[in-house]
């Protein structure tokens, strides 16, 4: 299973596209649609290169994402890498969300635990309610 175009288009809108690299909500030094590693202030891509980074970063998360079995359908596997992207494959692992998953939680126990997600830096922000809205949602269909 993979992931779909669906969740490729949705990151872009949620990610935006940055071509200069600045300090993300929690600090972190990021460029293009969110991608993060080895990113340094001052750094600069085109805007094909964002692209094929979201792309490798997304490819990624799926893997990672995938040896947990516990995504079912394309809408789970969308849902949970695209949470994986934004707060870490570390993060996930350890999360009540995967644990909620895994003992058959109901879904508006899943729900809930998406929504807990909706912090960066110490703040709550409109744009990641939005975004767990979508993954839940996504995780559904």
């Amino acid at each position: 299973m993979k992931t779909t175009m669906r969740l490729l288009t949705q990151l872009m809108v949620m990610e935006g596209c940055r071509l200069t690299a600045y300090r993300d909500a929690a600090g972190v030094p990021t460029i293009g649609y969110g991608h993060t590693k080895g990113v340094r202030m001052g750094d600069h891509i085109s805007a094909y290169w964002a692209r094929e980074l979201l792309k490798r970063d997304i490819a990624y998360f799926e893997r990672a994402v995938s040896e947990l079995g516990v995504a079912k359908t394309e809408g789970q596997l969308d849902a949970l890498t695209s949470l994986a992207f934004n707060i870490g494959i570390g993060r996930l692992k350890r999360s009540t969300l995967l644990k909620t998953i895994r003992n058959g939680g109901s879904k508006a126990a899943i729900t809930r635990e998406f929504k807990k997600w909706v912090y960066a830096g110490g703040k709550r922000l409109k744009g990641l309610e939005l975004r767990r809205e979508w993954e839940a949602r996504r995780f559904f269909e």
